[in-house]
C-alpha cells in the first residue's frame, strides 16, 4: 500500500474504535489521456447504528469511494492508497477471496443502475438466492424461499410468481427494488446504498427507505447513503459528507449542514433546490460553471473557479492553497467563521425561503 501524506483532518474520536473507518483514501485511474485523480485523500468514520449521506454533483467521487471500500475497482487500471478498515479488519490490498467472503455478507451494495447490475441470463430469484446460499450454506429450496421473502419485503407484487422471472420481465422500478433486496438478502451490517430510491415514485421511495431503517434497527447496520436527493438524506442520515473533485468539502450532523452549512459548494446545492413554498416565477440559482476534470483538477480549493467568494479571501490564497478539512464539523474553505456565518445569513438563506 501506498504511504500517501496526510491532508485531511480525521473525524472527532468517538470514544470506541468506529466500524467503518477511512483514512486518506486515493483512488486514481490510469486512462490514455492521463491520470485520473477521482479521490484525493478523503477520511472518514462510521459506527454501527449510524447512516452517513454523501452527497455532491456527479463525477464527485461518491460512488468510487464505496467502490473502494468493496474491493470492486480493477487493480489493472486503478492505484488505491490510504486505509480501509472494516470492524478492524483492513480492506486496503486484502486478497479477493477475503473480499469475496465480506461482500454480500457482511458488506453490500445497492447499485445505482439494476438493468447493468442485474444479470439477464438468471432469474431474479436465483440471483437474490445466490449470496445467501453462498454465505449461509442453505439448500436451493432454502435459497427460493429467501428470495420470495425478501421479494416479499421490498414490495414486489405476486412474488411467489414474480420470482421465476427475468429481469427484463420487471419494470425499472420493479429492477431497482429487486436488487434491494438481494443487498438485504444476507443482512449485511455494513450496507452502501447508491441511490437507492432511483426511477421509484414517491410511495414505494417511503416503503424502501422504511425497510433500510428497519434493517438497521433490527440489525445495528450501518449504512452510507449516496444520494443528490437532500430529502432523502434529511429524512434518512444521521451525519453528512459533501464531496466535489474528489475531496470532502464539509463535514458535519445532517441538521448542521442543512440548516448552517459553511462551505460555498454546500450553499450552492441548497440554493439549487426547488421549494414548494417559492413563487412559480422566482428562477432557481444553479451553480455557476462546471465541475472540473479530474485529469487536471484546480490547484489550491477545488472550488474556487466557481466560487463568488474568493475575492473575500484576497489575494491568490483560493488559488494557491489548499484548505483543510479540520476535526469535527467542519468545512475546507479559507473564509473566516466570522464571515461563513455573516455570507450565509445574509446573502443565502434568505433565498432559500
Amino acid at each position: 500500500m501506498t504511504t500517501l501524506t496526510k491532508t485531511e483532518g480525521a473525524p472527532v474520536p468517538t470514544g470506541s474504535d468506529p466500524f467503518l473507518s477511512v483514512r486518506d483514501l486515493y483512488v486514481r485511474f490510469s486512462t490514455e489521456d492521463g491520470i485520473v485523480k477521482a479521490v484525493d485523500g478523503l477520511s472518514f468514520d462510521l459506527q454501527k447504528g449510524q447512516t452517513l449521506g454523501i452527497v455532491g454533483e456527479s463525477g464527485s467521487g461518491k460512488s468510487v469511494t464505496n467502490l473502494a471500500v468493496l474491493g470492486l475497482h480493477n487493480p489493472a487500471s486503478t492505484e488505491i492508497a490510504g486505509e480501509i478498515t472494516l470492524d478492524g479488519q483492513e480492506l486496503t490490498g486484502a486478497r479477493e477471496r477475503t473480499l469475496q467472503k465480506l461482500r454480500g455478507n457482511k458488506m453490500a451494495m445497492i447499485f445505482q443502475d439494476p438493468l447493468t447490475a442485474l444479470s439477464p441470463y438468471y432469474t431474479v430469484g436465483r440471483q437474490i438466492a445466490e449470496p445467501f446460499i453462498k454465505h449461509t450454506g442453505a439448500s436451493k429450496r432454502e435459497g427460493r424461499q429467501r428470495a420470495i421473502e425478501m421479494l416479499t419485503k421490498v414490495g414486489i407484487p405476486q412474488p411467489g410468481l414474480r420470482v421465476d422471472d427475468y429481469p427484463h420481465q420487471f419494470s425499472g422500478g420493479m429492477r431497482q427494488r429487486a436488487m434491494i433486496a438481494m443487498a438485504l438478502v444476507c443482512n449485511p451490517a455494513l450496507l452502501i446504498a447508491d441511490e437507492p430510491t432511483t426511477a421509484l415514485d414517491v410511495t414505494v421511495q417511503a416503503q424502501i427507505l422504511d425497510l433500510l431503517k428497519d434493517l438497521q434497527q433490527e440489525f445495528g447496520s450501518a449504512i452510507i447513503l449516496i444520494t443528490h436527493d437532500l430529502g432523502v438524506v434529511a429524512n434518512m442520515a444521521d451525519e453528512l459528507l459533501v464531496m466535489y473533485a474528489g475531496r470532502a468539502v464539509e463535514r458535519g450532523t445532517v441538521k448542521d449542514i442543512l440548516t448552517a452549512p459553511q462551505h460555498p459548494y454546500a450553499w450552492g446545492l441548497l440554493g439549487s433546490m426547488p421549494r414548494l413554498s417559492a413563487s412559480v416565477d422566482e428562477p432557481l440559482h444553479p451553480i455557476p460553471g462546471s465541475p472540473p476534470s479530474l485529469l487536471n483538477p484546480p490547484s489550491g480549493c477545488p472550488f474556487h473557479p466557481r466560487c463568488a467568494f474568493t475575492s473575500e479571501v484576497g489575494g491568490t490564497r483560493c488559488a494557491d492553497e489548499r484548505p483543510l478539512l479540520a476535526p469535527g464539523r467542519a468545512s475546507a474553505c479559507h473564509l473566516t467563521a466570522e464571515q461563513k456565518h455573516t455570507f450565509f445569513t445574509e446573502q443565502i438563506k434568505p433565498r432559500l425561503g
